[in-house]
């Protein structure tokens, strides 16, 4: 008998896989026929080629970047600054042009306006502006600014003196990403956050949106990794998850949890000398992805409902057990 269950077990799990990967093609199918209608407006590049005479049709047509208690000797003054010059020059030597980006962006507004035909279609604007990896990109219902500054690569020269996981993320290919971030927290219920297994599904949340909003991005890539980094997340998954319950962390109300385990850091904060130095920051998050995941996975309920449910009902429900 036990010799019939193992290959009956497997034929159902392809089966269940096999339907599972048909319905995600469909569904890409039809998210590839939406139409959005935008275009990248540079205006790094026409704040750069601005004149006397030009400046006022400019501020015309970008009046939210101009502050109006500044004059246009202030712009124009403003153009012969050598750090102005200098970030000018080198966010468009980096991207000349932005046809990657662009070809991603569309796809993220494709997917986000699949699952929520209410998006409007933002203007995308790219700016030359100093250094602020805190605020990457900045994103309101009807306008998305992209300071270039912040994706010139991790080892540019602007970033010296910056730690090295920060620099990680400023590479191009997280432009995408951070911006699909923004749509996450805008679209996803924040219900008051008290305990770290809060703080663990909201993050799984955000996660999971990017799963379903730029699928053509890897996993490493979703969280800001590199491939050893999530390598390892994954290779120590049951390690974590038991430190977690052990240390009684989940319902723990400590305010330090999020900077050991949630924030940015070259590290996360076991306090145990060896799996300090092997662990990648922010590891909390990958925990909570994989809660979300299995509660997607094992509960019938849209991607869209998901995202107003509560920490209890998705812990309780989610019947997670961590990879071996």
């Amino acid at each position: 008998m036990k010799s019939l269950l193992k290959p009956i077990y497997f034929l159902l799990l392809s089966s269940l896989t096999l339907f599972s990967c048909e319905k995600e093609d469909k569904i890409e199918a039809e998210i590839s026929k939406i139409s959005i209608d935008f275009t990248v407006e540079r205006f790094d590049k026409a704040f750069a080629e601005v004149t006397p005479n030009t400046l006022p049709q400019l501020k015309e047509a970008y009046p939210f970047l101009f502050v109006k208690s500044y004059d246009d000797a202030f712009w124009l003054n403003k153009l012969k600054d050598t750090l102005q010059q200098e970030l000018q020059n080198e966010t468009i030597k980096k991207f000349e042009n932005l046809k990657k980006e662009t070809v991603e962006i569309e796809s993220l507004f494709k997917h986000v306006k699949y699952y929520f035909p209410e998006f409007k279609t933002p203007r995308v604007i790219t700016v030359a502006t100093d250094v602020d990896y805190r605020n990457k990109v900045i994103v309101t219902d009807t306008i998305v600014v992209l300071p270039l500054a912040n994706y010139l690569g991790k080892d540019h020269f602007f970033y010296d003196g910056i730690q090295e996981y920060i620099a990680e993320d400023l590479e191009p290919k997280h432009l995408v990403v951070d911006l699909a971030t923004n749509y996450a927290k805008h679209y996803t219920f924040n219900q008051r956050r008290k305990t770290f297994l809060d703080d663990l599904i909201f993050e799984g949340k955000l996660l999971y949106f990017k799963d379903k909003v730029i699928p053509f991005k890897t996993d490493a890539e979703k969280l800001n990794y590199t491939e050893a980094e999530y390598n390892w997340a994954k290779a120590n998954e049951e390690y974590i998850w038991r430190y977690f319950v052990d240390k009684e962390l989940l319902f723990n109300t400590d305010t330090k949890l999020p900077s050991r385990f949630i924030n940015p850091a070259p590290f996360s904060k076991f306090y145990l000398e060896q799996i300090d130095s092997e662990s990648p920051g922010e590891i909390g998050k990958y925990i909570g992805w994989q809660i979300v995941r299995d509660y997607m996975k094992n509960n019938t309920i849209s991607f869209k409902q998901m995202l107003t449910k509560s920490t209890e009902e998705i812990f309780d429900n989610a019947k997670y057990k961590p990879r071996k």
